[in-house]
Order: structure tokens, then C-alpha cells, then sequence
């Protein structure tokens, strides 16, 4: 492969695949994308075009051509709409535990400690590095309450280039919230909210807005009713992203009802925190109701199946909610997802919604072990990950067409550490896109671009 970066345009050629829909893979063989020098996807021509010729021709003087071999291939770049930044030194610790133990002997002690800026710099930086070692060229972070680390956070992010949407979290609620790791009251809270809005667009190097703040409550039982309603008006004013934990578990699902009345998603509609541009983490508990709310509101789900299995004590019903066309991506909702990989997220959307399907108790006979109707395919959770994590953003991505950004991948089939070429045939398309879902590494992922730069690789 050769390849060399120019601020002018610049030519990728070789074999592509993405999801337009949801049940459709598209390979582009042999083909030629220009992208400008902002990082938009300008022409893509295939080889029986008559252009083709000429551009090749152009693309190959410009010094600027990527040309893939035959051992190589891209795909767009994944979206994880569900990641706690300040979670990445626990990774894999103390899973066993139930969530309120996990968060109080070690998350929250953890997260206090990003008062500490020297801290958040050994952390963040290995942290985005990592994901995007892993292929994520667009995360959703929730920070922590301290606006200083957040706004290191996003600066972190566009120092290396990855898009990314960054929420400092407020949480006020004395009684669910520890003393030493909380916002001190609703008004505090907000104010600071809005300075980190303010911030973060104004970080220098962010005229395009290469990353966006986010309006971040930890979840209802974190936040008092004064905050989340503050919070609402703050959505309002600044129209800007909102992100929130939602009916993860029983214990939070039950929690708001005995406290509000109400499910967590008509009490966000109720605050002002539910519209198109919120972003609902987890939702296992969500009812016909909440869905049909969601799917009028335009708001998103990140379904996170591995946390899941570790926090939510349920599956969240994928299948179901796709029928009833609610926005859903992935998210590995770090650190109660012990992977950085979006790739192993797709394994467990399948896995997870195979069993939701088949029941996991063999006592009961197969006929009454599970829910209908419920798996999903590798094709399907590949397009969650790419096209329906930037559908839920809102996102110029996860597609290669004109007038969306380039971001990608480009996959090594015949990586030394794990050829992937050895486990499929060349002609058969949707096997290949299978081998890629359920055994990249990244080691396979040679080199990755956000917005037409390469950030990695």
C-alpha cells in the first residue's frame, strides 16, 4: 500500500463495504473516493464509469492515493455512543459486584480523583489512543463533574483528532450521591454545565466543531428534581446534545417510579431532556410506551450488551425496538464493559439478542425459554456500530457518500497475527464482512481517518 497526506484532496482506492439500510450491504470493488481537503467525501467512482480512467489518472499524479491491496479493504469507522472517560483505569475490576457496590467502592473514588488534573493527563490521553487503536472514530463521553478535566478531555480528543461528543456529568442528589463526589446543589451545577458548553465550542482548533459538549446527568436518582429541570432549559437554550443513563436495572427503573411516578423516559420528556438530540443509555426497561415516546421524540438509544450483562439483570429487546424504528447504535459503556472494541460489542448485540430469543434455561422446554422474534444477525449489529451510531448523532458519517466525512478503517486481512483472509472465500461478500464482525483485533485495523486525516495506523 502506498499512501501520503496532502492538504489539498486526496484519493482512496481499493474495495469498500458499508450498510446503506439496515438489511443491505454495499461492496464498492475497485473503487475511487476523492475527499476534499475539509475531509467530505467529493466523488465515488466505480470502474465501469467513464470518468473512472481519468480520475485514477489524477488521483495516482496528486501524489495523495491510497491504494489498497488485495489483502486490504475499508469499512467506515464505529461509533461508540456510550463511554464513562474517567472509567478507563478500572477496567475490569470488580465486575462481580453488584452495580451500587461497584460505583461506591470503586467508581466513584476513582472519579473524585479527576479533581486532580495531572491524573486526568496520564489517563485521557491512553484512553482515546486506545479507541482508536480499536477502530472508534467517534465516541460519547460522559467526563465527571470537574470542568477543568472535561475540558482536557475534549481537548484531548481533538488533539488526536477523533470526534467526539463530551458531557460533564452533574449529580446533586445528597442522598445518592457521596459527599466528596458530588455537585454541591442544582444552581451550582448548571452554571457549570454551561461554562463547560461554552468551553468546549470554544476550544481552539474547534472552529468545525470536530467535538461537541453534551448536557450529562448521571441518571435520575443521581440528579434532584431542581437540576434535571435546569438542565432542561440549558437543552433548550443551547440546543446542544444530552446524554443519561435510562431503566438500565430494576433498581433504577424502580427507583424513579417510586420516587417520580413515572418511568425514567416520560420523567426525562417531563424535564425537557427528551428530544432528538438525546442519546439514552442502556433502556433495557423501556415499555411499548417509552418506545413509542422515544420514536416521537427522535432520541437515541446506546444499547451496551455487555454491561448489560453484568449491571442491567435484563436483555435489552434490540429486535423489538428496531420494529418499532427507534434510532439504536452500541456503546461499550466503559468501564462496566470491560472492552474497548466496538467490534467485540457486535458480538455481544448478537449473542445477547440469540439468547433474549432462545431462553437460557434448559429446565423449561424450548417453547417457553424465550422471546420470539428477538435475535438480530452480524449485519445488522455491523450497521449499529457505523451507520446507526452516526444516525442517532446526527452524524455526516458512517457511510462512504458524497457530502458525508471520511472516517474509516482500513483493515489488514493478512495481518501476521490474525489473517483473516484464511477463514473466508474472496467472492462471497457477506462472509468476508462476518470474519471482519467476529474476529477483527487491532491488529487487523492498519490505519484509521476522521474527517479525511489519518489519526492512526
Amino acid at each position: 500500500m502506498t499512501s501520503q497526506h496532502a492538504q489539498s484532496d486526496s484519493w482512496h482506492l481499493g474495495l469498500f463495504m458499508h450498510m446503506p439500510r439496515m438489511s443491505r450491504l454495499e461492496v464498492l470493488e475497485n473503487t475511487l473516493i476523492q475527499v476534499d481537503a475539509l475531509g467530505s467525501i467529493v466523488s465515488l467512482t466505480r470502474p465501469d464509469e467513464p470518468e473512472y480512467t481519468e480520475r485514477l489518472h489524477t488521483a495516482r499524479r496528486s501524489g495523495a492515493l491510497t491504494e489498497m491491496s488485495s489483502q486490504q479493504m475499508m469499512i467506515p469507522g464505529l461509533v461508540d455512543l456510550h463511554v464513562h472517560a474517567p472509567q478507563w483505569p478500572q477496567l475490569g475490576k470488580a465486575l462481580h459486584l453488584p452495580l451500587q457496590d461497584w460505583l461506591n467502592h470503586y467508581t466513584f473514588p476513582l472519579e473524585a480523583r479527576y479533581q486532580d488534573i495531572d491524573f486526568a493527563r496520564q489517563v485521557y490521553p491512553s484512553l482515546v489512543r486506545a479507541l482508536l487503536a480499536n477502530g472508534t472514530t467517534t465516541a460519547m463521553y460522559f467526563a465527571t463533574v470537574h470542568e477543568e478535566a472535561t475540558e482536557l478531555l475534549a481537548a484531548t480528543c481533538l488533539a488526536l483528532g477523533q470526534r467526539a461528543y463530551v458531557g460533564r456529568v452533574a449529580m446533586d442528589d445528597p442522598q445518592q450521591c457521596p459527599d466528596y463526589y458530588r455537585d454541591s446543589d442544582a444552581q451550582a451545577a448548571v452554571a457549570a454545565s454551561e461554562r463547560s458548553i461554552h468551553a468546549i465550542r470554544q476550544l481552539s482548533g474547534n472552529q468545525n466543531q470536530l467535538v461537541k459538549p453534551v448536557i450529562t446527568p448521571r441518571f435520575i436518582p443521581s440528579c434532584t428534581n431542581d437540576l434535571l429541570a435546569g438542565l432542561g432549559e440549558l437543552a433548550a437554550r443551547h440546543q446542544c446534545h444530552v446524554q443519561t443513563h435510562c431503566s438500565e436495572s430494576d433498581w433504577e427503573h424502580d427507583y424513579v417510579l417510586n420516587r417520580l411516578g413515572k418511568t425514567d423516559t416520560q420523567a426525562l420528556a417531563d424535564f425537557g431532556l427528551l428530544n432528538r438530540h438525546t442519546v439514552l443509555a442502556h433502556s433495557n426497561f423501556i415499555t411499548d410506551s417509552d418506545m413509542g415516546r422515544i420514536q416521537e421524540a427522535g432520541s437515541g438509544i446506546a444499547h451496551c450488551p455487555l454491561s448489560n450483562s453484568y449491571f442491567a439483570d435484563s436483555v435489552f429487546p434490540l429486535r423489538r425496538a428496531l420494529d418499532k424504528s427507534l434510532r439504536v447504535g452500541l456503546g461499550t459503556d466503559i468501564a462496566g464493559g470491560h472492552s474497548a472494541s466496538l467490534f467485540n460489542t457486535c458480538q455481544h448485540a448478537v449473542a445477547s439478542s440469540r439468547m433474549l430469543e432462545s431462553g437460557v434455561d434448559a429446565r423449561l422446554p424450548a417453547a417457553e425459554r424465550g422471546q420470539a422474534n428477538a435475535r438480530i444477525n452480524f449485519l445488522e449489529a455491523f450497521y449499529l456500530a457505523t451507520a446507526g451510531g452516526a444516525d442517532v448523532l446526527d452524524s455526516p458519517t458512517g457511510l462512504f457518500e458524497p457530502g458525508r466525512q471520511f472516517d474509516a478503517l482500513l483493515l489488514d486481512l493478512d495481518c501476521p497475527e490474525n489473517r483473516l483472509n484464511e477463514f473466508t472465500r474472496a467472492n462471497d461478500w457477506e462472509d468476508l464482512l462476518g470474519c471482519v464482525v467476529y474476529n477483527t483485533q487491532p491488529c487487523n485495523i492498519g490505519r484509521v481517518w476522521i474527517d479525511g486525516r489519518c489519526v492512526h495506523g
